[in-house]
């Protein structure tokens, strides 16, 4: 339990609320094995079990009856053979108390329950993710696998998202915990970049910090001299004068919210004049990002409006040419921007995404583009007040599809310098990322500032 029993509660009242009728049913997650039952992968709960409960244990089902307004808890008491392996541990019983929740049952008792309950159409479960929960779901409701993907509630994920968007003080506090640790290892990773060293070093590094703090990474760190690959998990470059590396990796708190930042830092410990232009490039698309932030505003004109940025810095040095917001429309940007700008952030790293992109970050009035670069972005819909969202604007020379676009991409061609963009095919990549909160009025950022000046970075590296 990481908040008090009245949050909990609290939670799991205004869900029943805006359910309506019913019962919802909220698997956690269970273990999951690498390569035999015993031998496990670290455990990560399931965001909106832990949204709900604040219990960080696998094979754990919440059950709330929209009727009677009940909470009951199913699981197995820790057997007398488990605790000879993993030791004492606090009772299920008392750890349900703690969160306002009386009535703990067996697993198996779940099944009566559900059997019991005459209306089986009106009962509310999320999308699944993995396919044990899919399997618990058909064995209870005696359905196919098909059905059950097929016949997920919209009411109950439109409640779920329509509480978990808005971010409490506590959750803020909790976020800019993560925050806390998440900054240590960046710095630390600037610190001792150097040529000669390798990628694996600096993992290394990163991963015995966040251990160091009791903490853990909210997703597999991303640390590469090869930025224009967008999720490289290849550790084994050795790093040499004149590469930059991209470093985008977080940590958790220790009630499982997540830290997400990225910086790309020169291995030489100075930018080159050619990585200058394109890095100041992509911090004034984040800081014109920035700017735009408060309620009301479409997400999406935001990432537009840095795209514009980007387009406008490009034709400066010669990369791109013709009228920017045709360029931008026809989605030309995307050669060198071809990812989103941002993402909600919270328990998960792309906060709530189990659940599905377009109940999270689209609606109604703003539905997913299916434009290159512009179907990648992940959260298009009006900002409100309480909204924490990453803003990661990133720049990547990507041969691949540089010369794909150049034989193939007719409409966006016009737009190009390719005989000048041909000299950049060995410049890697450039992301910035930072989180921020939606304030009343605009925004603020989250966490102490990470340096990401070009002379802030480069200082860094010389001490």
């Amino acid at each position: 339990m990481f908040f008090n029993k009245e949050t909990y509660t609290s939670r799991r009242l205004e869900l029943i609320k805006k359910t309506g009728s019913g019962i919802i049913i909220l698997p956690g997650n269970g273990e999951c094995a690498r390569n035999f039952k015993a031998n496990t992968y670290f455990f990560v709960q399931d965001s909106s079990f832990l949204y709900y409960t604040g219990i960080n244990l696998p094979d754990l089902i919440l059950v709330l009856n929209c009727e009677t307004g009940e909470s009951i808890l199913f699981g197995n008491e820790a057997s007398f053979d488990h605790k000879i392996w993993m030791g004492h541990q606090e009772s299920l019983k008392d750890k349900a108390i703690k969160i306002g929740i009386i009535s703990v049952l067996e697993v198996n008792k779940l099944f009566d329950y559900i059997k019991n309950y005459s209306v089986k159409s009106n009962i509310h479960y999320l999308p699944t993710y993995r396919s044990s929960t899919s399997i618990l779901l058909s064995q209870l409701l005696d359905k196919s696998i098909n059905e059950i993907n097929a016949k997920i509630s919209i009411d109950l994920i439109n409640a779920v998202v329509s509480q978990r968007e808005i971010k409490s003080a506590l959750e803020i506090q909790e976020l800019e915990k993560a925050l806390d640790i998440t900054r240590e290892i960046h710095l630390k990773v600037m610190s001792i970049t150097k040529a000669g060293k390798k990628e694996s070093n600096l993992v290394g590094a990163i991963e015995n910090t966040i251990t160091t703090q009791g903490s853990y990474t909210a997703y597999p760190p991303i640390v590469t001299v090869q930025g224009q690959i967008l999720h490289n998990f290849n550790y084994t470059n050795e790093l040499k004068k004149g590469q930059l590396l991209l470093g985008d990796f977080g940590a958790c708190s220790h009630s499982g919210y997540a830290g997400d930042i990225t910086r790309t830092i020169p291995v030489s410990g100075k930018f080159t004049v050619k990585q200058k232009e394109i890095y100041q490039i992509v911090l004034d698309a984040q800081n014109k990002a920035v700017e735009l932030l408060k309620p009301n505003v479409l997400f999406k004109d935001v990432h537009l409006a840095s795209c514009m940025t980007i387009v406008d810095g490009l034709k400066n040095i010669g990369l791109m040419k013709g009228d920017t917001e045709e360029a931008v429309a026809a989605g030309a940007h995307a050669l060198f921007f071809p990812h989103g700008l941002g993402h909600m952030i919270g328990l998960d790293v792309h906060d709530m995404e189990s659940v599905g992109e377009n109940y999270v970050g689209y609606d109604d009035e703003v539905s997913k583009s299916d434009q290159f670069g512009l179907k990648s972005l992940r959260l298009g819909k009006r900002l409100k007040q309480g909204f924490t969202v990453t803003i990661e604007p990133g720049m990547y020379f990507i041969p691949e599809l540089i010369n794909d676009w150049k034989s193939n991409n007719k409409k966006c061609a016009p737009f190009f310098n390719f005989d000048k963009i041909e000299s950049y095919l060995d410049f890697g990549g450039i992301r910035i990322e930072d989180e921020y909160v939606i304030t009343e009025k605009g925004s603020e950022i989250l966490g102490k500032y990470i340096p990401k000046k070009i002379s802030e970075i480069e200082q860094i590296m010389l001490d």
